[in-house]
């Protein structure tokens, strides 16, 4: 940054300015022994990589309030349940979690219905049941979120909302 003319500092002057070190280290290049060449590695179990990802936590957090969870059911369930399936449409965007990830797959699942079909309770409650416990139940969590389609992914939660409840088995993948 060039300094004003009536600064005390002459111009040549190098003792308060930038000075390239004497030794300038070569480029870096990714040659550690873990590291990945190109993309991540996909597959079956392998989850849905992208950034921040965390931060769908804290939107489903703001959402829970509107929940309406059945007799047995178990709010961080749902939440453990639906998470899977908003990173998912998060990274198949190339983008982190917004509260359109997490609005679509509670919609898709019936949470923000209040009388939604008893089929899809039933399957719900065999689905769901204790994914809170995410250190045992991660492949069952995994599952869930593998089985919704790319194409319901890709609506938006309006569309999602406008197909559900009279296709709710196509929304989820059942």
């Amino acid at each position: 940054m060039a300094a004003p003319k009536f600064s005390p500092v002459a111009p040549t002057d190098r003792a308060r300015g930038y000075g390239s070190p004497d030794h300038v280290p070569a480029n870096w290049m990714p040659d550690r022994p873990a590291e990945i060449a190109g993309f991540q590695p996909s597959g079956p179990r392998r989850g849905n990589h992208g950034p921040d990802q965390g931060f769908a936590l804290r939107i489903a957090a703001r959402l829970a309030p509107q929940i309406q969870l059945q007799p047995g059911e178990h709010l961080d369930d749902a939440i453990r349940g639906c998470l899977g399936i908003a990173l998912g449409r998060a990274s198949l965007f190339s983008r982190a979690p917004v509260v359109h990830d997490v609005k679509l797959a509670f919609t898709i699942w019936g949470y923000f219905d209040e009388q939604p079909p008893v089929e899809l309770i039933e399957l719900r409650a065999k689905l769901f049941a204790g994914l809170r416990h995410v250190a045992h139940h991660y492949t069952e969590a995994r599952e869930v979120a593998d089985m919704v389609p790319d194409e319901t992914l890709q609506l938006t939660p309006e569309a999602a909302a406008a197909k559900y409840p009279a296709s709710w088995r196509e929304l989820v993948g059942a």
